[in-house]
């Protein structure tokens, strides 16, 4: 797979999106911005979680190209867990964690992942069909201590992290190849436009095939500016700004 890509932090702050491809898959991580003052019981941040698992993920994909992404997934998430069981309190519910997305070619398929809210889209036989985890969107309260309490628990939300099951909570499926004309990996970041500003998925891969990824991310930053008010979903107020990141298959 050939991808073009954008990535650009939320301005003022470091960029916790992290982007990995291959010429069989691609992986786009997220790492989950961190409330100040929180105890994470962690020494690291979203920055090292992110880098790291992607290390993990892309050996193991590299090493087991026919290995189920689920499992993948929960293999790398162990690996960063050993990594820093000595150092932090893995048992605190706040330890860093991060979205995935992964996209991967393996024979006549394409197959996904998707974990928390970045979005995998395609479009075959001209029907666009955006895959994303939006257990978090049903969440009735979002103050930390609640967060918390259901973050990777039955009923509540799965995020990369600190467990290792998680991994078996994501989103997976697999589509043909043939007949696929257009795909895209992206962090919420981006998905943004259309969930909150009104644009279509076929206007973004429109957008990002005419003038290139980056012309995404400059439609957000000017969407964030000029209508940071429809930034609200079910009473809950999402941040003005966000890291985005987006990867978009060559035809």
């Amino acid at each position: 797979m050939d991808f073009a890509f954008a990535t650009a932090a939320a301005p003022g702050r470091a960029n916790e999106d992290h982007l990995l491809l291959s010429a069989e898959f691609a992986v786009l991580l997220d790492g989950v911005t961190q409330l100040p003052g929180l105890d994470t019981g962690c020494v690291h941040g979203p920055v090292w979680l992110v880098r790291t698992l992607g290390a993990h993920l892309t050996t193991a994909l590299s090493a087991d190209p026919a290995g189920g992404l689920d499992d993948v997934l929960a293999g790398a998430i162990e690996a960063v867990c050993r990594d820093h069981a000595g150092t932090c309190d893995l048992t605190n519910p706040n330890s860093p964690s991060s979205t995935v997305a992964i996209v991967r070619e393996r024979g006549e398929l394409l197959e996904y992942l998707v974990l928390c809210d970045s979005s995998v889209v395609f479009e075959r036989g001209g029907r666009v069909e955006a895959v994303s985890d939006g257990r978090t969107g049903d969440l009735l309260h979002y103050d930390r201590e609640s967060v918390a309490r259901v973050r990777n628990r039955p009923g509540g939300f799965w995020v990369a992290s600190t467990a290792p099951q998680a991994a078996g909570e994501a989103v997976t499926g697999s589509v043909p190849l043939d007949g696929l004309s257009r795909l895209l990996v992206c962090t919420d970041g981006i998905s943004r436009l259309v969930e909150f500003f009104g644009s279509t998925w076929p206007s973004v891969f429109e957008l990002a095939e005419r003038q290139g990824p980056r012309a995404v991310i400059d439609a957000v930053r000017v969407q964030e500016r000029v209508r940071p008010e429809l930034l609200t979903q079910r009473g809950r107020r999402f941040k003005q700004h966000d890291d985005a990141t987006l990867a978009l298959r060559l035809r």
